[in-house]
């Protein structure tokens, strides 16, 4: 078997962890063992997961393989996006850094969840409140 150099890279987002495999090949697309539009159901979420590749211009020339773990799926595609993303910028960084930095591709996108206080219900939301 040839020796194909592959490029990694962890994509974070939410409570989502994505670790992105990326090699010379025709432009397939694995998430967790399955084809993209198998695992993602709704078109927007593909077009999430390939604009890295089509903002690169790198749609037929490398081929994905990404493991993803937490989560909802809009996470998890934002996870995958920013796995591929740092694999390219691994790859080419001359190249194809400017571009992705510019798009924001590169950006670990920190909005999370906010922890539930004590006292109150959720994060934010107080008990309701009677004078008597």
């Amino acid at each position: 078997m040839a020796n194909k150099e592959a490029f990694l890279g962890t994509g974070r987002r939410k409570s989502s962890i994505a670790r992105v495999r990326l090699t010379d090949g025709t432009g397939k697309i694995t998430v967790n063992g399955k084809d993209l539009n198998e695992y993602f159901g709704e078109e927007t979420l593909r077009v999430i997961v390939k604009q890295p590749l089509t903002v690169t211009n790198t749609e037929g020339k490398y081929d994905v393989v990404a493991k993803v773990v937490g989560g909802g799926f809009s996470g998890q595609a934002g996870a995958v996006r920013h796995g591929i993303a740092r694999a390219l910028n691994e790859a080419n960084r001359e190249e194809y850094r400017p571009i992705l930095k510019s798009n924001g591709l590169l950006t670990r996108d920190s909005r999370m969840k906010e922890r539930k206080k004590y006292g109150l219900k959720k994060a934010r939301k107080a008990p309701q409140f009677s004078k008597r």
